[in-house]
């Protein structure tokens, strides 16, 4: 369940969500959302991030999480990389931030996600058609 979806900046440095935001447990497990080599697990900007590199330019990143892998591991979709800490959201309501670049370049992580197991019927206030 998304609880705060991608809103697109309008450049490079302007306001945004470069992500998707995921309501989680504090210190429950974030997992690889799919295979690739860590490139990044340490403090960024006062947060803790895992990031990884997925080949072809795409790369993506969980905020805010405590690493419990390093740079250079190999991983595979599933597999456990951090635990949810407080960060990106706050502790009284704590999220998983997941972001995705192409080419350096944000870009919406739903498009990189697999789809739904089963269908999802959202409230007719969410259809944009």
């Amino acid at each position: 369940m998304v609880e705060r979806a991608w809103e697109a900046p309008s450049s490079d440095y302007a306001a945004g969500h470069r992500g998707l935001d995921v309501p989680a447990t504090l210190g429950s497990t974030a997992a690889a959302v799919d295979d690739g080599t860590v490139a990044f697990a340490g403090a960024v900007g006062g947060r803790t991030v895992v990031t990884i590199d997925h080949g072809d330019g795409l790369v993506s990143t969980l905020d805010s999480v405590t690493p419990l892998v390093a740079a250079g591991e190999e991983v595979v979709r599933g597999t456990p990389v951090g635990q949810v800490s407080v960060g990106h959201c706050p502790a009284s309501a704590p999220c998983l931030h997941l972001g995705a670049r192409v080419d350096g370049r944000y870009v919406d992580p739903m498009a990189y996600l697999p789809p739904a197991e089963w269908p999802v019927l959202l409230p007719e206030s969410a259809w944009r058609g």
